[in-house]
């Protein structure tokens, strides 16, 4: 029966802040370390194991999977990093708080911004733009690969081919998936997995450090979903 499992990096310096962060590369809070110590010995404790790994370009998901791996005693499985895990680009709100975003655009926009699926924030500017292009992890993309802004849809489509051409087959292979990427991704891949309507993704919420396990029939459908949460043995040397 093939399993995914899906994780949503610990809590990052911006989240902590409460800052929009996008394809900015930033790492974990403290809070953030210890989410992901938490999920990898729940992950152990709870006897799951998985074949192959697919986490994003940006550090605090690499960060929180090289964490998951250790607490986990599998460091030696194949990692597979896909930009198309990337968190959704959210242009010029990047590097802004929630509020005062609220107070310059108002409430009601930011929210259609943060959970609609094809609202589109402001665009990026020239030079934070071109600066990705210069970003070493990005060489081998073509121009318009590389997004000024993306609404839900967006990051969905783009995710498309790494589901369709890698980890769908890795499921199919009878594989044991483990996911570690961002919100906004893995609310796309949930969208996907599950069927939800474009009405109702807006009500999908990802937490941070938090096991999600799927277990899948062979099309990939799921047969069961639940959270790995806490229990009495776990929480320190599991």
């Amino acid at each position: 029966m093939p399993r995914l499992f899906l994780l949503r990096h610990g809590q990052s310096l911006w989240n902590r802040e409460g800052r929009f962060t996008g394809w900015k590369d930033i790492g974990l809070s403290a809070e953030g370390i210890a989410e992901a110590r938490r999920a990898g010995r729940l992950l152990r404790c709870s006897r799951y194991t998985f074949d192959v790994a697919y986490t994003s370009f940006l550090k605090r998901a690499i960060q929180t999977l090289w964490i998951v791996q250790e607490e986990t005693d599998l460091m030696w499985i194949p990692v597979i990093p896909c930009w198309q895990l990337n968190e959704r680009c959210y242009g010029a709100l990047e590097g802004l708080s929630k509020s005062e975003t609220e107070e310059r655009y108002g409430k009601e926009q930011v929210h259609l911004w943060r959970r609609g699926f094809r609202e589109r924030p402001p665009a990026l500017d020239d030079e934070t733009y071109i600066s990705l292009h210069c970003d070493p992890r990005y060489k081998v993309l073509e121009s318009a690969q590389i997004p000024r802004t993306e609404s839900l849809e967006d990051a969905m489509k783009r995710m498309l081919p790494c589901w369709q051409n890698m980890i769908a087959p890795d499921l199919k292979k009878g594989k044991r998936v483990l996911i570690v990427s961002h919100g906004n991704t893995l609310r796309a891949l949930i969208k996907l997995i599950e069927g939800i309507s474009d009405e109702e993704i807006d009500k999908v919420e990802v937490p941070t450090g938090i096991t999600q396990v799927y277990e899948l029939d062979e099309d990939l459908r799921p047969k069961a979903h639940f959270y790995l949460r806490n229990k009495e043995g776990c929480k320190k040397n599991p």
